[in-house]
């Protein structure tokens, strides 16, 4: 495997279990992950960990900073991958 399938698949998991780590503080009542540490994380890659914890821990699912700009990113970087490995295959 390609060093950005490992990338891709580290920052997505490590976006999820933030997400889910947030939501259980959220729950608790602590101290809590700040949006822009959440969002940072989608747009360095981990969009479609943030999908996933979006949907699985219904977390952020009310604030529209990330109903739009999630998939927004995901999408982009869709694009980027398939351009790279497009490049990258010939």
């Amino acid at each position: 495997m390609s060093v950005l399938t490992w990338y891709l698949a580290a920052i997505n998991f490590l976006t999820w279990v933030v997400y889910g780590l947030d939501k259980g503080r959220a729950k608790a009542g602590k101290w809590r992950i700040s949006e822009r540490t959440l969002l940072l994380l989608a747009l360095a890659g981990g969009s479609v960990g943030a999908l996933a914890g979006m949907l699985m821990f219904r977390h952020k699912i009310r604030k529209a900073k990330f109903v739009l700009s999630v998939p927004v990113m995901f999408v982009v970087q869709c694009v980027i991958v398939t351009v790279l490995y497009l490049r990258m295959r010939g």
